[in-house]
């Protein structure tokens, strides 16, 4: 359900910046990533393993990072989403252990009119930050938003009405 803190397509503009609130990474978010995917490579749960690698110890499975990252983005803005349209690209770049306290930072990049603007198109370029600041994940995705219905100009500048689809 949408309240009204919930954002319209409209009331987002190429450039702007969120940053969501922080999201501590626990040794019980690996093991249970690990029982709902089905992916028990030893790097994530045999910490007597992992001690022999150059982690030197059990790290985050990556999709368990990002999928805490869309979660995150979720609230970071609040948004009227319809569906996730997809991911334009993602870099896995750090690991990230158990204890490690992510963000994600997420800016406009481009935006485009759907539907004579009852629906719009977002692309995000969204980061993944530990406690250091440092990225440990990067990439492009893509989310539709309900849109007012109003006219107003797409991510190229051309008029709404004329790239509709």
């Amino acid at each position: 359900m949408f309240t009204a803190l919930h954002l319209y397509f409209d009331d987002l503009e190429i450039g702007q910046t969120f940053t969501s609130s922080g999201r501590t990474v626990t040794e019980t978010d690996i093991v249970n990533f690990a029982g709902v995917s089905g992916d028990f490579n030893s790097i994530h749960v045999d910490h007597a393993f992992a001690a022999t690698t150059s982690f030197r110890r059990p790290i985050a499975h990556g999709l368990l990072v990002m999928a805490i990252g869309s979660g995150l983005g979720t609230l970071s803005p609040p948004q009227r989403i319809v569906t996730f349209l997809g991911i334009r690209e993602w870099k896995f770049l750090l690991p990230v252990f158990p204890g490690d306290t992510v963000r994600l930072i997420c800016r406009v990049l481009e935006r485009e009119e759907r539907s004579r603007g009852r629906r719009g198109m977002i692309r995000w370029h969204r980061e993944i930050v530990n406690q250091e600041d440092r990225i440990v994940q990067t990439g492009i995705t893509e989310v539709l938003l309900e849109g007012r219905g109003g006219s107003s100009k797409s991510g190229s500048g051309q008029d709404a009405e004329s790239t509709a689809s």
